[in-house]
């Protein structure tokens, strides 16, 4: 991937599809800090770097020991 395409801004929807949630979800996360996921203010709109968003799946990905 590409630098251009990491730092890509998405809107809140468009960050909702990514993670597969409700943009609802990304709203109640962000107004009581439920997770660390940044997010940049431009104006009154909400967007998310889609390199955060990659980061945040990674960072919350568990495997299963074996058993």
């Amino acid at each position: 991937m590409n630098r251009e395409t990491t730092n890509e801004l998405l809107s809140r929807e468009q960050a909702a599809a990514f993670l597969g949630i409700k943009a609802h979800t990304l709203a109640v996360w962000a107004c009581n800090n439920r997770y660390p996921l940044p997010f940049i203010k431009v104006g009154r709109l909400v967007k998310y770097r889609r390199s955060d968003l990659e980061h945040f799946l990674a960072s919350n990905t568990h495997q299963l020991a074996p058993a």
